[in-house]
Parts: structure tokens; C-alpha cells; sequence
């Protein structure tokens, strides 16, 4: 008996250009990925390009030949400066003459410790009165020492209207006694576009703003600029914002650094947010380079990126934002000591606002490596003058902070008449041999000297330079009291003077 069963249908017959569509399909899909990677590779490196065009140079011939010796912290001290240079198009967003000389109009010291995971930036007023050291004019040729001039005319010698970067360095340098590794200038533009890439900054203002607060000539208030309360700027709205000093606050330039502090704060704030990596920061430098001037160890887009980068494990609530200490000289600005030499002496020593190590350089047992010193003594009631009787920058604010930490007090720092001393002299007026003893204990080796003139003074020589001091403790309290944090609420602290 035959049993026939269900038999399945046969397949239709399966033609060869069916198989050639997949196969083509397939191709095409991965010839669309790798045009995609190929194109977005080489528009990288087109950035890359674009960038390095961009990227402006000072020249580095303009730098002083006695700086501070790199410390042997690896910690990095960079010196931002926003530039009122109305070259290139800026006198569109600023107003005033395109042929004026360029001047500086913000600058911020930044320390970046050697654990970076820390960031201090100290505001240098601008009225302030410092010593300008030597700089390089445009025919080559060097200024003399000029004293008790504001800051902000380093950035002027030369009277050129790109300024002098290296003049305002070497004034930095010759205040703080810290070397700076890296200067950065931005101009108006440069400004106004990197707050319009990160999509705006957001401030808070502590009353209506008009526009006779941005021209204080007007007879009338004019239009609404800003509202009062919370709100986010950019572009022009940004630099009006950022420029602002008589309608907000005492209309100080020192109330205008603190809402400037407020605002770096916020954009910080959003670039961190955006993610600091090499694709996020692409366009962010695009943005700026155009409007960038930079010392030649950040001349090149690699090397940009690569520094932009370095910072990324900042945290924003150990980013903090002071003021060098200062008072009022009239209508000008004095840099107050000792405080400030303790507030520089303290960052070389990688301590952080409060007092920490972030230095990097510990022993087995977690603690800083202790460094030999002097025996301690007390200098309570004591004044002394510090004169620094060399060319080594910094060593007068070196001393003061040592001997403030004593209990001494140091009455002023200065360069002394000549620069030729060897060893440390302690120099004493009539009736203070005791003294003078007590504050020679403080300095290894110092001999006593006798003069007419009353008080005590100390000579350095350059065996000071050499010798090994303890580090300072922490950041003086005056100047920690009023530190900002990256990530303080924009609304906080808005008395601005």
C-alpha cells in the first residue's frame, strides 16, 4: 500500500539581484559610516588648522631677565587679562576709538594647585599702585622702574593699541614674587562669543539697570538694559553686563570685580556642564582664538586643548575667587601688607584657602614634608621694614610672610638701594638693639648693623634666597572671608562694594 503524504510547496525560485540589493545595501550603509567618521576626522583637523590660524602670539623677548624661579611645586600660576583693545573690530562692541592704545581692563591671577583638583583666582585691581619693572618698547629698547603707578598702565607701555602682555606679566611677577607660566589676553570679541556658544551665562542682578548706568553722562536714565533678579546674558548683553560700574553696587571698580568674580563664576559653571573634552572644547576655542593674544606655550591648538584639559578634575566648589588685600589711596588702590605677601607666599607653597596641602608632596604618612627653618621666635610688638637687597623677584614678600606668621608686624617691602647684597642685614635705629636681636633669630646668619634712623629694617642678600623657610599656613583670614566659590548661587553675596 503506497501512503502519500503532505508534501510542502516548493520555494519560489530566488533571483541572484535580490541578494546583489542586500549586498549593496550593506555597502552603502557602511560607506555612509566611514564618511561620516572620515568627515567628521577631517573636520577636526580642520578645526585643528582654523585654530592654529587663529591663535595670536605675544612675543616673549618682552619678558623681564630677572623672573621668579620656578618653584618646586607643580602647581601652574596663569594670568588672565581682559583687554579694552578696540583694534579689530572691538570699537563696534565698546565703543571709542579703533587707533587707542590698548590698556588692560580685568585681570585675574590664576593659581592651578599640583593635585589640580584645586583653582584660587586673585583679582589685581586696576587703579592699583605697584612697581612697574623694566619693559620692552616697541623699538626695542627697555622702560626704567617706575613706582606707585596703577596697574593697569603696564598693559599701556608702548602706547601701542594691541597693549604690552609681557610688561603686564613682569609687573605680576615683580607684586606676587610667583612665576607665570601661561598668559592669556582676551578682547571684547573674544568675550562676547564665548558666551554665546555656552548658550548664554546666567546672573542676578540686585536692581534695574538703565542705560545711564552704562553711560553715567546721560541726563536721563534711558531704555531698561537689565531687570532686576536672575536672568541669562550674552554677546553685547554680557559685555554691557560685565562693564557696568555705576549702577550697581558703591559703583566702584572693586564692587565691579566682584560681580566680574560672580560671572566668571557662572561661565565656569557652564563649561563645565558642556563636558571638558576635546570635542566639547573645539568649538569653545574656535570661539575665542580669533580674539586671543597667548604666550608661545599656548601657541598652537594642541597645546591649548591639551591645557584646557589639564583642568577638568577642578572641582567648581574648590574653585575659589579673592582680591588681593587691598585699601584706598585717595582715589587709587593700595596693595595692603603683609597680607598680600602672605596671600602669594601661601599659594607657592600649593596651600589652599584653608590652609591645606594641595601640593602633591606628602610622606608615607599623609602629611606635608616638613622643611627645615629657622628656630621660632615671637615678634609681638615688633615693626620691622623688609627691603630686598637683590635682583631675584618675590624675596621681600617671602620674608614678610614669615615674619607676619611670627607674630612680627611688617610695616611695608621694598626694593632696597642697591642689589648687590650677599647676606642678610639687620639694620636698627637707636634704642632697638633688643629688637633687632629678636628679628635677626628669624633670619639664618644675619648680622646687626647700627644706623641713625629710627626703627629696624631688613636688608636680604642672596643668602636668603637659598634658605629653606616654612611653609605659611593658610590664606590670610581678611582674604578667605571674602573668597567665591565657582558654584555659589549667582544671587549670593550681591552688595558688589
Amino acid at each position: 500500500m503506497t501512503i502519500t503524504g503532505t508534501r510542502r510547496p516548493p520555494a519560489p525560485p530566488r533571483h541572484k539581484h535580490v541578494g546583489r540589493r542586500r549586498g549593496r545595501r550593506i555597502r552603502l550603509a557602511l560607506l555612509i559610516c566611514l564618511s561620516v567618521v572620515v568627515l567628521a576626522t577631517a573636520g577636526a583637523g580642520w578645526l585643528y588648522l582654523k585654530l592654529d590660524g587663529n591663535i595670536n602670539t605675544f612675543d616673549s623677548g618682552g619678558l623681564s631677565d630677572h623672573r621668579p624661579e620656578a618653584g618646586s611645586s607643580k602647581g601652574e600660576n596663569v594670568l588672565l587679562i581682559g583687554s579694552d583693545a578696540r583694534t579689530g573690530g572691538n570699537d563696534k562692541l565698546g565703543g571709542g576709538d579703533k587707533d587707542d592704545i590698548g590698556r588692560s581692563d580685568t585681570t585675574f591671577l590664576l593659581h592651578v594647585y599640583a593635585d589640580h583638583r584645586h583653582a584660587l583666582a586673585v583679582s589685581i585691581p586696576r587703579d592699583s599702585l605697584v612697581t612697574v619693572p623694566p619693559c620692552k618698547l616697541p623699538d626695542g629698547s627697555w622702560t626704567k622702574t617706575r613706582t606707585d603707578t596703577m596697574f593697569n598702565a603696564a598693559y599701556s607701555v608702548g602706547e601701542t593699541a594691541q597693549g604690552n602682555p609681557a610688561c603686564t606679566q613682569n609687573t605680576v611677577e615683580r607684586l606676587t614674587g610667583l612665576r607665570v607660566d601661561h598668559t592669556v589676553v582676551v578682547d571684547f570679541k573674544g568675550f562676547a562669543r564665548l558666551t554665546e556658544v555656552v548658550g548664554g551665562v546666567k546672573v542676578c542682578l540686585p536692581g534695574n539697570v538703565y542705560e545711564n548706568d552704562l553711560n553715567p553722562h546721560r541726563t536721563t536714565p534711558g531704555k531698561l538694559l537689565f531687570k532686576k533678579g536672575v536672568q541669562t546674558v550674552s554677546g553685547q548683553r554680557a559685555l554691557d553686563y560685565v562693564r557696568i560700574r555705576h549702577g550697581i553696587g558703591d559703583g566702584s571698580d572693586i564692587g565691579r570685580i566682584k560681580r566680574q568674580q560672580a560671572f566668571v563664576a557662572s561661565l565656569l559653571n557652564e563649561v563645565k556642564s558642556r563636558g571638558l573634552t576635546p570635542t566639547k572644547l573645539l568649538p569653545l576655542a574656535d570661539a575665542a582664538t580669533e580674539s586671543l593674544t597667548v604666550d608661545p606655550g599656548l601657541g598652537s591648538a594642541d597645546k591649548l586643548i591639551s591645557f584646557a584639559m589639564s583642568l577638568k578634575d577642578i572641582d567648581l566648589h574648590n574653585t575659589k575667587f579673592v582680591t588681593v588685600p587691598w585699601r584706598y589711596d585717595g582715589s587709587r588702590v593700595a596693595i595692603v601688607q603683609p597680607d598680600a605677601s602672605a596671600l602669594f607666599a601661601a599659594l607657592k607653597a600649593d596651600r589652599t584657602i584653608d590652609g591645606k596641602n594641595a601640593g602633591g608632596k606628602k610622606t608615607g604618612g599623609g602629611k606635608a614634608t616638613p622643611t627645615a627653618t629657622a628656630p621660632p621666635v615671637s615678634g609681638a610688638g615688633i615693626d620691622v621694614t623688609v627691603y630686598n637687597g637683590t635682583t631675584l623677584t618675590g624675596l621681600a614678600a617671602r620674608a614678610a610672610a614669615t615674619l607676619t606668621s611670627d607674630g612680627f608686624t611688617v610695616t611695608g617691602t621694598a626694593t632696597a638701594a642697591t642689589q648687590d647684597h650677599t647676606g642678610t642685614l639687620v639694620e636698627y635705629g637707636p634704642g632697638e638693639l633688643s629688637r633687632a636681636r629678636t628679628v635677626a633669630k628669624a633670619f639664618t646668619g644675619a648680622e646687626l648693623e647700627s644706623v641713625t634712623r629710627a626703627g629696624i629694617a631688613v636688608v636680604l642678600g642672596e643668602s636668603y634666597a637659598t634658605a629653606p623657610t616654612a611653609a605659611p599656613t593658610a590664606v590670610p583670614s581678611a582674604v578667605a572671608d571674602g573668597a567665591r566659590s565657582a558654584d555659589d548661587d549667582p544671587c549670593s553675596n550681591l552688595t558688589y562694594g
